[in-house]
This record gives structure tokens, sequence and C-alpha cells, in this order.
């Protein structure tokens, strides 16, 4: 009968301790101390029920639940020691990195690039590109387009002062859509202007600055009247002066960045000078340059050292 008592006892003690190591795992920080207070409570619930077995089992039973409980206890200990230490780290990265980068949640951020970008469209300056020549285009061509149009954007999007941007003679049904929509995430979601109309008839003509490197006369400046219009055009075969043409046949006002004026042709193995830049590359200047209204750091930052091109005061 004892055997029998002293089983019974072991087998619900080993149920409770079960119960027990359940409750520490899913219980957090905050619930330590009431996960101490339920254990407390089964042992002193498991010890009164056990008043009726003999001497030697209550013993037994009482010393097994200290051993189990002080092992509990260097557990959760262990662990509090980890969450302290985890949230001291953090604690110092935030002062840490406090001056040189203020820590903003992601949604404060995008919030903050949304007001921008609407404030933009209002009182900043405005760009427009002409996307009426990509049905001659080839697959590659329209990836490589679509390419530059999203890292146009994201320029924009992290500019202090960003640009109020057009796609204009841009039809949703045509390949180069279906090809952003394919590259770049989120592109049904961008903010700015998208319109099958043609950008001529989009503005007045002679508000509009057609930017082509085949123009006499240099941009001097970014002008918050003026929209500036970019040929959305990648042509492997280099056809020139499309964009140039393009712009004389309506009779609108050209400009090329200031390449020549604050630039030199330096020597390569290919001999190679090109002024044809990207969409992005050409916005990367324009951007830079209404920024801090220096033309040598504004095409430092889009004209790469491929172009042959180099800043006067970098010659040796």
């Amino acid at each position: 009968m004892d055997w029998k008592l002293e089983g019974s006892a072991q087998k619900t003690e080993s149920h409770v301790l079960q119960e027990q190591e359940g409750i520490l795992e899913d219980t957090g920080e905050d619930g330590i101390s009431e996960s101490f207070q339920l254990l407390q409570i089964d042992v002193e619930c498991e010890l009164q029920e056990g008043e009726t077995l003999p001497t030697g089992s209550a013993v037994w039973c009482s010393k097994n639940v200290q051993r189990k409980q002080r092992h509990w206890e260097k557990i959760v200990a262990a662990k509090k020691s980890k969450r302290k230490q985890e949230k001291e780290r953090r604690k110092a990265n935030r002062v840490e990195n406090s001056g040189i980068c203020p820590q903003h949640s992601k949604r404060f951020l995008r919030s903050l690039t949304k007001e921008k970008l609407l404030e933009a469209k209002h009182s900043g300056p405005r760009l427009c590109i002409d996307l009426s020549m990509t049905h001659h285009m080839s697959k590659k061509e329209l990836s490589r387009l679509a390419g530059q149009i999203r890292r146009l954007y994201g320029s924009n999007k992290k500019a202090d002062r960003p640009f109020w941007i057009c796609l204009a003679g841009f039809a949703t049904d045509s390949p180069l859509y279906e090809e952003c929509l394919r590259m770049n995430d989120g592109f049904s979601s961008y903010l700015l202007d998208i319109t099958e109309e043609d950008c001529f008839s989009l503005y007045p003509l002679e508000t509009l600055v057609y930017l082509t490197p085949d123009a006499e006369h240099a941009l001097e400046d970014v002008d918050l009247n003026k929209v500036y219009i970019l040929g959305g055009l990648v042509d492997e075969s280099i056809q020139k002066k499309v964009t140039f043409q393009k712009a004389q046949e309506h009779s609108v006002k050209t400009a090329r960045l200031p390449i020549q004026e604050y630039m030199v042709r330096r020597q390569n193995g290919k001999n190679y000078h090109s002024e044809i830049l990207a969409i992005n590359q050409v916005f990367d200047i324009l951007s830079t340059y209404f920024e801090t209204q220096n033309w040598p750091e504004a095409l430092k930052k889009g004209v790469s050292s491929r172009k042959g091109y180099v800043l006067q005061n970098s010659v040796e």
C-alpha cells in the first residue's frame, strides 16, 4: 500500500514538474515572477496533498522539488542576465550613433519622403521624361531604360530638394510599362505623374527646355519656372541628334550640360570621349546642382571617368 501511494505521488509530482517547465518556457521576462509564484503554490499544494503519505515519501518529494526549483532559478537568472546585457548593448549603440544618424522608424521616413515629394509637386523644379520614342527599342534596351527610371526615382526620393517627375508619352499597356512593373518593386505606387500625352502638349512651349548633348548652348542654372525634358531613349546603335531634332520640330529651347565648360578630355587607351549620359546620370547632375549651386561638384557626381572626361582642376 505504501508503494502505491509513493508511486502515485511521484507520478503526480512528475506531471506537475512538466507543467511548471512548460510555464517557464512560455513566460516572458515580465511574467517570470508570476511563474515562480505558480511554482511555489503548486509545490505547497503538492505537499499538502501528500500529508497523508508516509514521512519518508514526503521528505523525498520535498528534496526533489527543491532541486528542480534551484535548477529553474539558475535558468531564469541566466535569461534575465542575457536580456539585460542585450538592452545595455542596444542602448550603447543608440548613444554612439545619436550624433551621426538619428534613429527613425521606417514609417516616419516614408512619411517624410512622401511629404517632400508632394511639396515638390507644388513648388519644386519639374522634370519630364519623354518616353514617346520607345516603340523602336529592343527588349534589352527597354530593360535598361526601366532600370534607369528606377535609379532616377530612387535618387529623387533621397534628395533634400526633390524634383516633381512626369513620365510623358507613357502608355500603361506598352512593353516599357510592363518592364517597369517587372523590374521595379512598387512601381505602381511611385509618387510621380504618368500620362500618355506628349510632353509638348502638357506644358506651354515657352516653359520647356529639352536637355540634349547636341544643343549649342550650355545650361547655366535650374529655373523653377521651367520644365526640363530628358529623352527616354536607350539606343545601342547611337543615332545622333534624335532628341535635338525633335525639340527643333516643336520650336522648343534646347540646352546641354556644361561638360565642355568645366571638364576636359582625358587620354585613354580607347581614345573614347562621350557626353551621352543615361537619364539617371543626367538627373543626378541636375539634382546635385540644384542643392549645391556648384557645377563642378554636380558634374563629378554624374559623369564617370569611363566617359573620358575629368574636371579641369583634377588634371595633373
